[in-house]
């Protein structure tokens, strides 16, 4: 849908609001959220986000600006175009965006975009579907028993090429990787060189909604299990020996468990 064109009063200035929606269980929306949803004339819906949430904002006019890793989407470009046209065009622009807006959702071009432009924003921070696996899970991601901390990490840049997992292997933290399973294995392979086969690994597909689905494995297992099961994006991957502690009580070796929960 083209961005809107008629006259607007100039007696209020536009603004933007990057929102985050969450990993898509409208429940997990805070209440910031549906409060600024309300206030919305016009919604940029990103593509992983639940359509229900349109409901949270009767008066606004919605543009559809998915964005999906190797799949036609739109171009970043055209969605800095659209919050500028319609901010001055005096509207509430909402950009609502899945998970948290400020963990790998292109936040940080998009602020310097609007202060370029002397654009008023703000920022509704949300739940990153990397806590809703693990909620998911039923673990914590920083056990005290396990781990020191927990890292947030992409598969890859915007150059393409892939992090240093060997210095992310060295930290002790638990990972929780985004957007790896179109180089799954790769990733686990690198892992594989730096951390011991039986790490606890666990794998979160569509975390909090009606689709979700979730396997636990162990490191040298994670690339046969994710393509055995046939996860695809977007899938959270989990690895660590906190990780361990979504493992049946009954087991004690976590090694010997590669099972799927549905």
């Amino acid at each position: 849908m083209s961005a809107p064109t008629e006259p607007v009063s100039r007696q209020r200035s536009g603004k933007v609001i990057l929102l985050s929606a969450g990993p898509g269980d409208l429940e997990l929306l805070t209440l910031k959220a549906v409060k600024r949803l309300a206030e919305a004339d016009v919604l940029l819906l990103d593509e992983l986000v639940d359509a229900g949430i349109c409901a949270f904002a009767p008066r606004a006019r919605v543009i559809r600006v998915g964005k999906r890793g190797h799949r036609p989407s739109t171009r970043q470009e055209a969605i800095l175009r659209l919050m500028r046209r319609c901010a001055h065009l005096g509207l509430c622009v909402v950009r609502v965006k899945g998970g948290e807006a400020l963990l790998f959702g292109r936040a940080g071009e998009e602020i310097a975009h609007l202060a370029g432009y002397g654009i008023a924003f703000e920022i509704v921070n949300g739940v990153s579907s990397g806590f809703a696996a693990a909620a998911s899970l039923g673990l914590s991601l920083t056990h005290r028993d396990h781990c020191q901390g927990v890292s947030f990490v992409t598969a890859y840049s915007r150059d393409g090429s892939e992090p240093d997992w060997a210095a992310l292997a060295a930290t002790g933290t638990t990972l929780v990787i985004y957007m790896g399973m179109n180089r799954i294995e790769s990733l686990a392979a690198a892992l594989n060189r730096h951390l011991p086969a039986a790490t606890p690994a666990a794998i979160v597909e569509w975390a909090s909604t009606a689709r979700e689905r979730r396997a636990l494995t162990r490191l040298d297992r994670l690339a046969e299990t994710a393509t055995s099961e046939g996860f695809a994006s977007p899938s959270v991957i989990l690895v660590g020996d906190a990780i361990g502690e979504a493992f049946p009580r009954r087991i004690s070796d976590p090694s010997i468990l590669s099972r799927r929960f549905q």
